[in-house]
Formats: C-alpha cells, structure tokens, sequence
C-alpha cells in the first residue's frame, strides 16, 4: 500500500453559492480514506496561501462543520485572483509551491477553479514531474460562467442560471404591473464576459408569457437592431425585459461596459453594460426604464441554489479525490450528460492541457437566428441545471452559514517574497 501523505485544497478565482459544497466533497472523501490520506490542509486565499505557506488545519474542524460548508455560500478559506505566469516566466514561484508541499509531506494539490485555475494546476503538475516531486495535481471544476470545455455544465453556473431566471421573472412581473403609467423597460446586467450562458438564463422566462430580449457576448450587438426589437415587444406587450451579458459588445470588439481599467489576471475591467443599454432605449425610444446590475448578488444567492447544481458541486469534489486515489494526475473530473428528460449525467474525466485557457462560449444553435433569444434545444439544456430547491437552514429570519475556525499550520520555510 502506498505510504500515506497529506492533501492541499485551495479555491480561486470568484467565488459561487456552491464552491464550498465542492470543498465539503473533498474534505469529507479525503476523510473517509485516512487510510490513505493524512492531513487535508487549505490554502487561505487560494495558490497565496500556498506561496506565502500560510496554510489552514481542516482537521481542526469537526465534522458538522465541514457538512455545514455544503449550504453555505463563497469561500470558506478565501479566495483570490492571483495567476501564476509561465514556468519560464516565473519559475520561483513554481518552486516555491514545490518547496512548500514538500515541507508538509503535501502529495495531492486539489484546486478548485476556472480555467486560469486548470491552467495553474497543469503546470504544477508539470514542473513536479520534472523537479522529481511526487504529486498528483487534481483540478475541481468551478466557474458562474460555465465557459469551462469537455464538461457538460460547470458547478456554480446551475445556481447563478436559476438566480437570474427568477429575478428576471419577478422584476418582470413588476414592470408589467407599471407599463401602463410608468416603466416600460427592465434592463438586467449579468455576469459572462466571452460566454452568454448566464444571460442565457433569462430566457427562460418567455415560456411564463414574458417579452425578453437577450443580449449575448457570443453576438456583435447592433443598436438600430435592438432598439427595433424592443420597440416591437412594447408595442405588442406594452413592456419587455432586457438581459444583457457584461460581455456584450460593438462590432469592433470594444465592450459596452468597458470601464478603462484591468482584473488582476489583466482582463478588461467590466461593469456597467446595463445603464448604457438603458440609455439607448430611453434617448431612441423614449421609455421610461428601470435598470440593475446583478454583481455579487447573483453568485452569492446560496438561499436560491439549484438543488442540482449543489449535488454536482459535492460530487466533483468527491470525485477528485477518488481520481486521485486511482492514481490519475493533472486531469479534472467532469460531468457528462447522458439524458435531458429525465435528466441523468454521468461524473468523467479530462486531461488538464484540454481544459487549460480553453473556454466554451454558447452555441450558435443555442442562439435564436435574430440573436435575441434562446432556442429550444438552448431551453432543454437549462431546465435541468436549475431544478430542484436546497435552502440553508433558518434562524432568527436568516440563513445559517458556516464560518470555520481556519486553525493555521504552523510554518517550516523562511517567508518568501512574493514581488
């Protein structure tokens, strides 16, 4: 039997109402099979938390707490935007982490994430095999925007879909109830730079009788066009909702919402897509609108998760674990879907160098010809993703979410320079 060694999680990039499900999955796998695996340690704030060896004793918590991590919403140990560069790059940072695991007997590095996350779990991986480190580097699939490729569906994206549908169906209601003296125009902003499978998700509600108009990141947005579309929807319903992607953008590639400034992986800063679309309605229409940006509210909304996404959320965590123990290294379980009605899926798996800096925008046949809408085949492919309720339990007329001890490790390296 192989000797037993210690496991790393850590979660990066933005958080989702279920990332800690996937954390309670592994926690709670890792645990069933101490046999084989010692201490679960975390990263506080994600790959920082590893760099800087400041890294938390998930053992120190108990058991109802961890299950506790799978109702509760953002990150349980922090998380960053913190991109690792090139090996060749930046080879001391890639080092260090191997210095690091080292120091703590760390023979599994779990790390749930996007696809800059898949992208920095290969290449640990990589450079573990060329300094002779034994590692096995497993990626926990985990991103709002479901841009992620191979798997059917990204956890944290069922949640966000199901949030977005029913606050568009519900703002929608209130605005149907004031066209005739007041507000004719909704306008939502949702999250998805390069994919539209967020916005997407407010079409859904044009199967309860509601005029919608989507606006992608997948599709050059033509203002004459737009303007038209929602003044026919009016004219026809005397109201319409408008769901615009963050993404969304002019023909010559500059966005909507672009606001001058960069992320910290050096993406474009975005925000603001919902008030200019607005803008356009009321100066070449006329109407009076009501606009929103969803922002957090929409990946933070662990009172309204998908049932299902939660499920897959635990079982990618789970999952990871058991690829580990298989022996499998620098891949990601993924979900698979075997049948929309009944909905079933299977969990596989992916080698990270097809996941990494890969990403999945919506298809075109998901895409209505005029690109405002959904399609029914887009519409089959959503329910299912969004079904089903798993509400925190209540006290006091709020949700009772956990917040963990986070004992830290104590250090055995010098302090690293992280600039």
């Amino acid at each position: 039997m192989a000797a037993k060694r210690n496991a790393f999680y850590a979660q990066s990039g933005g958080v989702t109402a279920v990332i800690n499900a996937s954390a309670c999955g592994v926690i709670e796998t890792a645990r069933a099979n101490k046999d084989r695996i010692g201490k679960v340690y975390a990263g506080r704030n994600g790959i920082l938390g590893a760099l800087a060896e400041d890294l938390i004793d998930t053992g120190k918590e108990s058991a109802s707490a961890i299950a506790m991590l799978r109702s509760t919403p953002s990150g349980a140990f922090g998380s960053c935007r913190y991109k690792l560069k090139s090996l060749e790059a930046n080879r001391r940072e890639y080092e260090r982490l191997i210095e690091v695991f080292r120091a703590h007997d760390i023979g599994y590095f779990f790390y749930n994430g996007g696809g800059d996350s898949a992208d920095t779990c290969f290449k640990v991986s990589q450079l573990s095999a060329t300094m002779g480190y034994p590692l096995q580097a497993i990626h926990v699939p985990k991103t709002v925007d479901n841009d992620l490729p191979i798997t059917d569906c990204c956890p944290g994206f069922g949640s966000v879909a199901k949030y977005v549908a029913v606050s568009a169906l519900e703002a929608s209601f209130d605005v149907r109830s004031m066209a005739k003296t007041s507000t004719k125009v909704f306008v939502m902003e949702v999250m998805g730079r390069h994919a539209g499978w967020i916005a997407a998700a407010g079409g859904l509600v044009e199967d309860e009788g509601i005029p919608v108009v989507i606006l992608f990141p997948e599709v050059e947005f033509d203002q004459k066009k737009f303007t038209a579309r929602v003044e026919a929807l009016v004219k026809k319903h005397g109201f319409c909702t408008v769901v615009v992607s963050e993404g969304c953008h002019n023909a010559d590639g500059t966005f909507l919402a672009e606001q001058g400034t960069k992320d910290a992986f050096g993406h474009a800063q975005l925000g603001g897509a919902a008030p200019v679309v607005a803008g356009m309605v009321k100066d070449a229409l006329g109407y009076k609108f009501h606009w929103a940006v969803a922002d957090y509210l929409q990946r933070a909304a662990r009172h309204i998760a998908s049932a299902t996404d939660v499920k897959q959320a635990y079982e990618v965590g789970a999952a990871a674990v058991k690829l580990a123990l298989k022996g499998h290294n620098s891949v990601m379980p993924t979900i698979e879907r075997t049948s929309d009605s009944p909905y079933r899926y299977r969990i596989g798996m992916a080698p990270l160098d097809q996941v990494a800096n890969v990403e999945k925008p919506m298809p075109r046949k998901f895409i209505t010809a005029d690109g405002f809408g959904i399609t029914e085949a887009c519409k089959r492919y959503l329910r299912p993703l969004i079904q089903g309720e798993d509400a925190p339990k209540y006290r006091n007329g709020l949700p009772v979410y956990a917040t963990l001890k986070n004992v830290p490790v104590p250090r055995k390296l010098p302090a690293f320079d992280m600039r």
